[in-house]
C-alpha cells in the first residue's frame, strides 16, 4: 500500500465538472493498493493480516502530528483539530519508471480487489468516528486543493 497525505485548508473532487466531495481543514489522502497487499505485512515486529495493516495505516494517518499547535509547531493530529479527511484512490502511485520513460503499473493491484481494499480502508477510517469523504473509484477525477504549508507525507 502507498499513501500520499497532504495537509489542506480545503480540497474537493470533481467529475465532469461537478463537485462530488469536498472538505475543509484536514487531510487529502491518495490511496494505492499494490499486488500482495492482501497478504498483510509486518509492522513494529508484529505480523498483521490485511485488515490489520489497514487499521495500522488508518491509525497512523489519523494520529500524524502534522497540524500546528499554538506555538506554531507541528504537534497536533487530525483527531486533535477535529479535521476532515478526503480519500481518493490513485493506482498511479504504483508506477515504476525503472525502465524507460513510460510508467509501468504492473505492481498495481487488480481493480476489483483494489476497490474492495479502498472501501475497507474508508470503512476503517469511518469506524474511528471522523468525517470521511471520498472520490469515486476508477473515475476520471479532478482534484482541487489548497495545500496548507505545504505539508506532504508519503507512507508505504
Amino acid at each position: 500500500m502507498k499513501f500520499v497525505i497532504q495537509r489542506v485548508n480545503k480540497a474537493d473532487v470533481s467529475i465532469e465538472g461537478n463537485v462530488c466531495s469536498s472538505i475543509n481543514k484536514g487531510l487529502l489522502v491518495f490511496f494505492c493498493a499494490e499486488k500482495d497487499d492482501e497478504k498483510g505485512g509486518t509492522f513494529g515486529g508484529k505480523a498483521l493480516n490485511c485488515q490489520g495493516v489497514l487499521e495500522y495505516y488508518a491509525d497512523k494517518i489519523l494520529k500524524l502530528r502534522i497540524f500546528e499547535d499554538v506555538n506554531g509547531k507541528m504537534n497536533r493530529s487530525l483527531l486533535d483539530i477535529g479535521g476532515e479527511i478526503l480519500v481518493v484512490s490513485q493506482f498511479t502511485l504504483a508506477a515504476s519508471v525503472k525502465k524507460g520513460t513510460r510508467p509501468s503499473f504492473d505492481n498495481a493491484m487488480e481493480p476489483i480487489a483494489a476497490k474492495k481494499m479502498y472501501e475497507n480502508f474508508i470503512e476503517t477510517l469511518k469506524s474511528r468516528g471522523i468525517s470521511v469523504k471520498t472520490g469515486v473509484f476508477a473515475a476520471d477525477m479532478q482534484i482541487s486543493l489548497i495545500n496548507d504549508g505545504p505539508v506532504t507525507i508519503i507512507l508505504d
